[in-house]
């Protein structure tokens, strides 16, 4: 089965996963910056109908042509989406963006709402039509099953999510340069104690961290060979507010769900 998914990815095309062709600015700054458009080309807008208009909610990652991976808590039964694609700055209309309506959902079924804790918070769209592979959309690379970051590695996190606790939404997509904070220091009592799981990754801190609207975006972590792979999809925050000491934000380990990712896009 394991063969099969190394085939999707394999057919996303000449490029390959985890490759770029507007190499992302190494910036390493508080609180993020604009990110160079376009260097982060598996970055996906999940927008949802509110009535006249759509509006972005959530981030997501392009895994294969045809399937996006964000958080189990973006997804609500009843509501209307879409996918934007080769999206940079929401607030105009550059030419380069792929709309496509989903055509499944699949959540995982561990997640509950009421149970941010409990874990399992990811979820798979299957996308109506395949994406459209070009310089401006490309699929991520998934970790090997198990693949725990280091402390401290540095990773980048990416979205259009508020940029300070009740803040506005950017139009651009931001990146901010986060060390990963291993399970060990997580958990302790005065951090994340029990709220964090060994399925969790945490990373950032009181300076640089995610923000409501960056849920169910990608961690973004370079390996020694230069792609580009995503560990991590974007979960919760403290309730006292984006940027918490000792509070980081948390992602749903990916290397922790390679068996039902594999299953789902196999089966559906």
């Amino acid at each position: 089965m394991y063969q099969v998914f190394l085939l999707v990815l394999l057919a996303a095309g000449a490029y390959g996963c985890g490759q770029t062709s507007y190499p992302p600015y190494a910036s390493k700054v508080v609180n993020g910056v604009d990110a160079r458009p376009y260097s982060w080309p598996w970055q996906i807008s999940l927008q949802v109908n509110r009535g006249s208009s759509f509006s972005h909610t959530c981030g997501g990652t392009l895994i294969s042509p045809d399937w996006v991976m964000t958080a189990g808590h973006c997804i609500s039964a009843g509501r209307s989406y879409r996918v934007v694609l080769g999206e940079y700055d929401r607030d105009v209309n550059e030419g380069g963006e792929q709309v496509i309506s989903p055509s499944k959902f699949v959540v995982h079924p561990g997640w509950s709402m009421n149970c941010v804790a409990c874990g399992n918070d990811i979820a798979l769209i299957k996308l109506s039509t395949p994406a459209f592979l070009n310089d401006k959309v490309q699929v991520a690379c998934i970790p090997p099953a198990g693949y725990l970051l280091p402390n401290n590695f540095y990773c980048y996190i990416t979205g259009w999510g508020r940029l300070y606790t009740n803040g506005p939404l950017p139009g651009k997509l931001q990146q901010a340069y986060i060390p990963v904070i291993d399970y060990e220091h997580c958990s302790q009592r005065d951090w994340w104690g029990s709220t964090v799981k060994t399925t969790m990754v945490c990373a950032g801190g009181a300076e640089k961290a995610g923000c409501n609207g960056d849920s169910g975006g990608p961690l973004n972590c370079q390996d020694s060979n230069g792609l580009w792979y995503v560990h991590g999809v974007t979960s919760f925050v403290s309730s006292w507010g984006c940027n918490t000491v000792k509070k980081p934000t948390v992602w749903t380990r990916v290397s922790a769900f390679n068996d039902w990712i594999i299953q789902t896009m196999t089966y559906n």
